[in-house]
């Protein structure tokens, strides 16, 4: 069932965009809506809401329906008032709409495949979990089973006829679901199968019969348990998963899954399988956890020297975008930064921060440590750098602190060997004592990190073990306290790389804390609207050629300075025998690899994206993978080229279309610019050296005013999120990776698990220039 006390926010785009739709009209839409939500005053719309809502419609995209929801959901109203409201109003297209978002069809039982004998009797089960009402349609093939209209499909006396695949519908009025197929095949006496001449299968009398028995594993700490038993019988057969003779409670599918295992996990495991009248147990297997090899994969020990780059940087920062966005982090993530991008990303950052907030900072590069004072540095950083050529922890985190934050986190994971050509460091000013501080090193004084090599991709030690524990429900000391026990049983960094944690936070801040309203709506609506500012991605549009070829050409985020293009083709003529879109000629300034453009696959362009969030994955495309967004000083620009062969014609022909799409993602910030110390509520100046090359924003602001309090903004790969606990409280996290052995990660305010959240359409915000430092200096009351 689906949790009806989560806010309005917590929908996707695409199910909010569904609802303004239908609250778009006249008779049964969203002024109708607005009164009856009155019911509670905190839900009450002013006149001057009233009439904006109104004014929606004299622009192109507006909509009255989807303005309301966002007000709505800035006060943080569930989706169970919503769903009341909307059956007051009588608006059954709605209910029965967002009934189908938040409860969908789940098909708890599958049918599985039968085998019996001529004249025997097979029975067929799909059962599906849901609201009512359900309707079930069995289908042989393509055609419908006459009298298949239940959960159960008995099928007898059977013959030839009723040999065949089976699937069955699941349906909620306009909703639907299938369920997997099922072959039913008859067993001669012989016991071989009708129409066949070589499979054996069993018949009716054989009872269950297991064809895939578990096999014994050796498993790392940390890593996933997957044991499979496959069994054929009729009636369908059920499982039970047995560790170490007792039963497994949440082990009754063919499949046993441990995600994160520990070493309570090893032992013997085996499964019952049974039916009414059957029951066997398959093979008893071995499962062997080695908790001091937690990390099967190779290591390299990091030069803490600029000139040695790092792979693992913007694998850490990926994951930890991700695991942040899960726990309702508004991210902001950015990748290789030279000094001046990385002094103002961090000033952006800084004034989104405010009384309460959770701030979290992660930074992963190259990095070293001076008399107690760490430096990130940054890409343009020169071989013999010093402190002024570097961006200075200390500095950024007093800086957080001055803005009265409820929760800092710092997370570095990166070197903290000796500078040799830096002198005397600079000295920081005396922090605050708010018991508020956790401050964690991925190594100690005078070390150096390491990365883990497997495969393709590269984790820093510290991420591979701190990414299993992150999304714990624990006292963020507490986790972090258990990453170092973690790290401390693998073999592989015993005695060269330990986790060292400051702190002095006296109350329970977790990561997974919720978010809660702020007594001041503005200041929650001014840092949405500046997180949602760097992170509007362009449209995707259907591109027309003469020739009679439709391109789609679509866009997607990776960081929130590198965006993927991607051009497939939708539609061609059929004289036309083959052709393909390549992108050419882009606007000056970006980091484009020629190598890695317009490839086949996102992992040939040099992505982490997975395949599956650029829709629809079954036409084939082509990949472009632009990074440096930050440097983009105009709109940007580029050519799509379609070549072309007509069917019995030799030549190629082409033509092209030139494609303008504005500044996309963090560009509209203009990173290259330098910024003036400002405050966005106090007079607080911000001296800031360098940040590092890779960074990452928490995301999850909304077009105009968006749900929740969260933003995020980095650089060089930061994460940053932000959630709002108590009125006045908000939460944000940023997380950096460079190209050197540092990492740093900084949360203030407790933050809650968050949703990914989705960057705008490129037409609701303009394209314009934008600061953070611009917005109207709010206060929290």
């Amino acid at each position: 069932m689906g949790d009806w006390n989560q806010c309005i926010g917590t929908l996707s785009e695409g199910a909010r965009s569904k609802l303004a739709d239908m609250l778009d009209n006249v008779n049964c839409g969203w002024r109708q809506l607005a009164n009856i939500v009155t019911e509670q005053p905190r839900f009450q719309c002013s006149e001057k809401e009233m009439t904006c809502c109104s004014l929606q419609v004299l622009t192109a995209t507006g909509s009255p329906g989807r303005y309301l929801l966002e007000k709505l959901s800035e006060r943080t109203c569930t989706l169970g008032f919503l769903l009341e409201c909307l059956k007051k109003m009588e608006h059954h297209d709605a209910v029965q709409y967002l009934t189908d978002v938040i409860e969908p069809i789940r098909i708890t039982e599958e049918p599985q495949t039968q085998h019996a004998a001529e004249g025997g009797r097979v029975v067929l089960v799909c059962k599906a979990s849901g609201p009512a009402p359900i309707d079930y349609q069995w289908f042989r093939g393509k055609e419908e089973v006459l009298g298949g209209s239940g959960p159960e499909l008995v099928l007898g006396p059977l013959t030839l006829a009723h040999q065949g695949h089976y699937i069955c519908r699941v349906n909620r009025r306009d909703n639907f679901t299938f369920s997997k197929w099922a072959q039913v095949r008859l067993v001669r006496t012989d016991g071989s199968s009708a129409g066949a001449t070589s499979s054996f299968s069993p018949s009716l009398e054989t009872g269950v019969h297991i064809v895939h028995q578990p096999q014994s594993q050796a498993v790392a700490e940390g890593e996933s348990l997957c044991l499979e038993c496959f069994a054929e019988a009729n009636p369908p057969p059920q499982y039970q998963w047995y560790h170490n003779k007792q039963p497994v409670p949440t082990g009754k599918d063919r499949t046993l899954r441990i995600l994160c295992v520990t070493t309570a996990d090893r032992g013997q495991y085996s499964c019952k399988v049974f039916n009414l009248y059957h029951e066997v147990w398959s093979n008893p297997v071995l499962v062997k956890i080695d908790p001091g090899s937690c990390i099967d994969a190779s290591f390299r020990e990091e030069n803490h020297g600029k000139n040695m780059p790092l792979r693992a940087p913007m694998a850490d920062v990926h994951e930890m975008t991700n695991l942040l966005r899960q726990l309702d982090f508004k991210v902001v993530s950015l990748l290789d930064l030279n000094w001046q991008e990385m002094h103002s990303a961090v000033t952006e950052f800084l004034l989104l921060l405010d009384k309460g907030v959770y701030g979290l900072l992660y930074f992963a590069g190259h990095g070293y440590e001076n008399y107690g004072n760490s430096f990130m540095v940054p890409i343009d950083a020169p071989a013999s750098y010093t402190s002024d050529n570097c961006l200075w922890v200390q500095d950024v985190l007093q800086r957080m602190q001055e803005r009265e934050t409820g929760l800092n986190v710092f997370l570095l994971d990166m070197c903290r060997k000796r500078n040799l050509n830096d002198g005397v460091p600079p000295q920081p000013g005396q922090l605050k004592v708010t018991a508020n501080i956790v401050f964690g090193y991925a190594t100690c004084v005078d070390a150096e990190a390491f990365e883990v090599n497997k495969d393709d991709l590269s984790n820093g030690i510290f991420i591979s073990f701190l990414k299993r524990r992150v999304m714990e429900d624990e006292k963020v000391t507490v986790m972090l306290d258990r990453v170092a026990e973690d790290m401390g049983r693998c073999d592989i960094t015993r005695g060269r790389q330990a986790l060292e944690l400051r702190s002095n936070l006296s109350e329970r801040r977790a990561l997974t804390d919720r978010i809660q309203s702020s007594g001041c709506p503005e200041t929650a609506s001014a840092r949405n609207l500046q997180w949602a500012i760097a992170h509007v991605l362009p449209d995707s549009r259907n591109l027309q050629f003469d020739c009679g070829v439709t391109v789609q050409l679509g866009f997607a985020a990776e960081f929130s300075n590198v965006m993927i293009i991607y051009t497939r083709i939708l539609e061609k003529p059929k004289d036309i025998e083959s052709c393909s879109a390549h992108l050419t000629d882009f606007t000056e300034g970006l980091d484009l690899d020629l190598k890695m453009s317009n490839q086949e696959t996102l992992l040939d362009a040099g992505s982490l994206l997975p395949l599956e969030i650029l829709q629809p994955t079954e036409l084939p495309g082509l990949y472009t993978r632009l990074k440096g967004l930050q440097r983009l000083r105009k709109e940007l620009t580029f050519t799509v080229c379609l070549q072309y062969q007509y069917t019995n014609l030799d030549e190629e022909v082409q033509e092209r279309q030139t494609v303008v799409v504005g500044k996309p993602l963090v560009s509209k910030l203009n990173l290259y610019e330098p910024r003036l110390p400002r405050s966005l509520s106090a007079s607080v100046s911000f001296d800031f050296h360098s940040f590092s090359q890779s960074s990452s924003f928490p995301e999850g602001f909304g077009s105009s005013f968006p749900d929740t309090e969260n933003s995020s903004i980095g650089s060089a790969s930061t994460t940053w999120s932000y959630y709002s606990l108590q009125p006045g409280e908000y939460k944000g996290s940023i997380s950096i990776p460079v190209e050197d052995d540092s990492r740093a990660v900084f949360d203030s305010d407790l933050p809650q698990p968050l949703t990914s959240s989705k960057s705008l359409p490129h037409g609701q915000v303009e394209d314009h220039t934008y600061r953070f430092s611009n917005m109207q200096n709010y206060h929290s009351y």
